[in-house]
């Protein structure tokens, strides 16, 4: 764990209260990274997003409030509080917000 986190090893952690939303914005936080992967959260005001694009990792991307619309591969799929889809890596996918919501997304480097 380097690349500018801080250390929450050892204490509980409440993801939601670690992003604020921002008007027109995605703010992201990377709370972990290890060369075996990265947790990071994501607070996405309505209307923003990611537009589509791949990854070399795999990706859990759970969403932690309100919905998500990610379109994987041309399919769009709404994804929920408490739900989560795993975004294969090399595949265009896209994150959007319909409404404001928080995500985390797990990077597994493999």
């Amino acid at each position: 764990m380097d690349k500018e986190t801080e250390n929450l090893k050892g204490i509980i952690i409440r993801p939601t209260e670690l992003v604020t939303y921002q008007k027109g914005s995605v703010v992201s936080r990377m709370i972990t990274y290890t060369p075996q992967g990265t947790i990071t959260l994501f607070a996405f005001a309505e209307d923003s997003g990611l537009s589509e694009h791949t990854a070399p990792f795999d990706a859990v991307l759970q969403v932690l409030e309100g919905t998500a619309e990610v379109t994987l591969e041309g399919e769009k799929f709404q994804v929920a509080s408490g739900e989560m889809i795993i975004l294969p890596a090399d595949i265009p996918h896209a994150v959007h917000a319909p409404v404001s919501f928080k995500m985390m997304l797990t990077m597994i480097h493999a």
